[in-house]
């Protein structure tokens, strides 16, 4: 169903560095074959650069839309190593995320370069999904809204109309692959949090998704809160059935 105010659901799948050919047509001939209420729920894979193409075209046609895991905040140039934002649309992407926790940890990524990563997406016609979130350590001595909120701030500086066309994703570090997961009051604390942050922005529509260990078993719980829209899948997302779990819950 569709969120509160009318906020469609997302449900995107990140399979980070998983995947092989093989095993990713197994996978995406399972998702092709899904039956998605594209009315109520958007649903797109994240997979790795050197499948993209694999997945746009196994995935065309149908309601799952495809996703890069990073993007370059360069334009085309002298840039070994990097993946521009055009060439991620010419392969048929919709999403991309960027800021992911694992980047910013061992890419040494700063909230000014995932701004700026965000806006190279959006002048390609991407959608931005910027992650944010807070170690355990942070959590731990009280500083989550005080993290989240610094992680936006670069994000917000972009302008009312940039903000409107990006996707924020809370990933409390502490609970990505750990099986731990902040309970649905907890998310919906700090989602508010960042509901509030948009509203100043003026793009209090925003969706603002919830990750970090979501499963079938705990998602339906977690969308039920008013201010997550969706969820923004590990490890689940790699196993067909329980990512189409997920997406009807």
């Amino acid at each position: 169903m569709s969120g509160v105010l009318g906020r469609k659901r997302l449900v995107i799948g990140n399979w980070k560095m998983h995947g092989l050919v093989a095993e990713n047509a197994a996978r995406l001939t399972a998702l092709s074959a899904a039956t998605v209420d594209s009315s109520a729920v958007d649903v797109a894979v994240c997979v790795p650069f050197p499948y993209l193409l694999q997945a746009s075209q196994a995935l065309q046609g149908t309601a799952i839309g495809v996703g890069a895991q990073d993007v370059s905040p360069h334009g085309p140039g002298a840039h070994t190593g990097d993946v521009s934002a055009a060439m991620l649309a010419d392969t048929g992407c919709q999403y991309v995320l960027v800021g992911h926790s694992e980047r910013r940890a061992t890419h040494a990524e700063t909230d000014q370069a995932v701004a700026d990563k965000a806006r190279a997406a959006l002048a390609a016609g991407l959608t931005p999904v910027v992650c944010i979130g807070e170690t355990l350590a942070e959590q731990k001595a009280g500083h989550t809204l005080g993290v989240v909120s610094r992680q936006l701030a670069p994000v917000l500086a972009l302008g009312t109309q940039a903000v409107n066309q990006l996707v924020i994703a809370y990933e409390p570090v502490w609970a990505i692959g750990t099986g731990h997961t902040a309970t649905p009051d907890q998310a919906q604390q700090v989602h508010e949090a960042i509901r509030a942050s948009l509203h100043t922005a003026d793009a209090g529509q925003v969706r603002v998704l919830y990750g970090g260990s979501v499963n079938a078993d705990n998602a339906a719980s977690l969308f039920a809160m008013p201010d997550i829209d969706g969820a923004l899948v590990g490890g689940a997302s790699l196993k067909a059935p329980d990512f189409l779990s997920i997406v009807a819950a």
